[in-house]
């Protein structure tokens, strides 16, 4: 197992939820972490970087030098039905899921691991989520090729269920409901908590023979 501290992390999109989770766990081990973020201004160790925008990876790459780890959370979700599917928001999706992720590991120099995340929904197809679906499902694909490509560099994804990380507060009265219905759905009956999540991250950083795998932190929830 890997010891973490004093390595370096990049964590892009570690601002606020599960990637500002990553990041507080990881400086708690000591860990020299720096915030990949497209508004980094008020953001503790902050640097620009908009996934959808190659300039930007390149010159925060050139800035933040070589790293340790990448962790890397950035989404662009476009939940609507097929008829109303907007083509650039879809390709927004996929910059920000899998294009951005694929020119991190062309320009930022990593030395130990990249970790990309996914989502319960690539594995749960449903009305309105073919978008989120078909990005999540394509991360999978590509922390193979990336980890096959970019070895010994290892290359994992997590995928979460429904994880409350402060993502569901926009529904109001109506979150308590909805994640009391999300954990009926698991196996092992509750929602996640910010905490399953960070420690699955932090565990495939200290994981020195996991690599190309898509860890699936859902409760059972598939």
């Amino acid at each position: 197992m890997n010891e973490l501290n004093g390595q370096r992390l990049l964590v892009i999109g570690g601002g606020r939820g599960i990637g500002a989770g990553i990041a507080a766990r990881a400086r708690e081990l000591g860990m020299d972490v720096v915030v990949g973020a497209r508004e980094p201004s008020t953001i503790e160790g902050g640097v620009r970087l908009d996934l959808t925008d190659e300039a930007t990876i390149a010159t925060a790459a050139a800035r933040v030098g070589a790293v340790d780890h990448v962790v890397t959370l950035g989404s662009l979700p476009h939940d609507v039905p097929i008829a109303e599917l907007d083509r650039d928001r879809v390709v927004a999706a996929f910059e920000a899921k899998v294009i951005g992720p694929l020119l991190v590991a062309k320009h930022v120099e990593i030395r130990r691991s990249m970790t990309l995340f996914s989502g319960v929904v690539g594995w749960r197809p449903g009305p309105g989520s073919v978008v989120k679906g078909v990005t999540n499902g394509a991360v999978d694909f590509a922390v193979r090729h990336l980890a096959a490509n970019l070895a010994p560099v290892r290359v994992n994804a997590v995928a979460p269920g429904v994880i409350d990380s402060g993502a569901w507060d926009g529904k109001g009265d109506a979150k308590s409901a909805f994640l009391t219905g999300a954990a009926g759905q698991t196996l092992v009956g509750r929602h996640g908590e910010l905490d399953d999540v960070v420690e699955a991250a932090i565990w495939i950083m200290r994981s020195d023979y996991v690599d190309g795998q898509t860890i699936h932190v859902d409760g059972g929830r598939r």
